[in-house]
């Protein structure tokens, strides 16, 4: 795995270094919000919302929700600061309950960004990224601008718009997050998939590519899981194999799946416990590892039975 694809830490599959690097909330420009409107549907309409967020600027959110029912809606959500703290997005009325409606009749795709464009609205768990420059940050804000997802609203606050403000509530409400980095993938392929799981059994799901280009969308849980065992290490269950070194250094297919807990303070998001999982195909057998709870660099062995296994492990993690 490339420094290119490793983003905010190492996360190789036997944990060595930082996970997460640093990260500290987005301050690109005063204020963000979340999207508007409050119409189910896949129609064309884009949501527009105003509240608090970090940076210059009040954080005050006033503004007045009157969201359309054209598609995702249109219209400028307001909030007067009832359960939106500073730095957090601002959610018209109806539009959590449209949405995870819409999802549950199939994904909801919510488009390709990069990662300082994420960070410049407070897209992305702080903990899982490097923090962009100052300068990328100030190219990702005029991009979103130049697409109109980004736009002024009244003095310092700015408007969110479209998939990318959806993106932002569905990720702010998040208060886990799986992250899954896999060594030995094809052209094509993600090499790393970010699961954070919603109260209504629905998830933001993100794939991130060699590049860096993050593809992001809602899915049913189940779903979800399904295109994650997919995409991971599988064969037959190997013979449980103390030695993880070799194991790792001679498995054609390896991932490292953490899932994080975490607590939010206004736009910062605060990691909390974890817990790993490692997964190496070798010679075509599957071997699995966990961390050592009291010894957070050692690997134990164990033994996993097909797909179906390490399906029912993933909801586990993320129940």
């Amino acid at each position: 795995m490339s420094e290119e694809q490793q983003g905010g830490g190492s996360g190789s599959p036997r944990g060595e270094g930082d996970r997460y690097g640093e990260a500290t909330p987005a301050d690109a420009s005063g204020n963000r919000n979340g999207p508007g409107g409050d119409g189910p549907g896949k129609g064309s309409g884009e949501g527009a919302g105003s509240g608090g967020g970090p940076g210059p600027g009040s954080d005050d959110g006033n503004g007045s929700g009157d969201g359309g029912s054209n598609g995702r809606g249109s219209g400028n959500g307001g909030s007067n600061g009832d359960g939106n703290g500073p730095g957090q997005a601002s959610v018209p009325e109806g539009l959590v309950a449209a949405v995870v409606n819409l999802v549950h009749t199939g994904p909801v795709l919510l488009g390709a960004y990069t990662i300082a464009e994420l960070t410049a609205v407070d897209a992305i768990v702080d903990f899982l990224e490097a923090r962009p420059s100052d300068d990328e940050l100030a190219e990702a804000v005029r991009s979103l601008a130049a697409r109109e997802l980004l736009l002024a609203g009244d003095g310092d606050e700015v408007q969110v718009r479209g998939d990318l403000g959806i993106a932002v509530a569905f990720q702010q409400r998040a208060r886990k997050v799986l992250d899954a980095r896999t060594t030995g993938t094809q052209a094509g392929e993600p090499w790393r998939i970010l699961v954070l799981p919603q109260p209504e059994r629905i998830c933001l799901m993100v794939r991130i590519d060699a590049l860096g280009v993050h593809q992001m969308g809602l899915y049913k849980l189940d779903e979800a899981v399904r295109i994650l065992v997919d995409w991971l290490p599988r064969g037959q269950s190997a013979e449980p194999e103390p030695d993880s070194d070799a194991v790792l250094d001679g498995a054609e297919r390896a991932a490292l799946l953490t899932v994080t807990e975490y607590t939010a303070e206004g736009s910062a998001e605060i990691a909390g416990a974890s817990t790993d999982m490692v997964l190496a195909r070798r010679d075509g057998r599957l071997h699995l590892y966990t961390r050592e709870p009291e010894q957070g660099d050692r690997l134990v062995p164990g033994a996993v039975e097909g797909k179906e296994e390490v399906r029912e492990r993933l909801a586990r993690l993320l129940a």
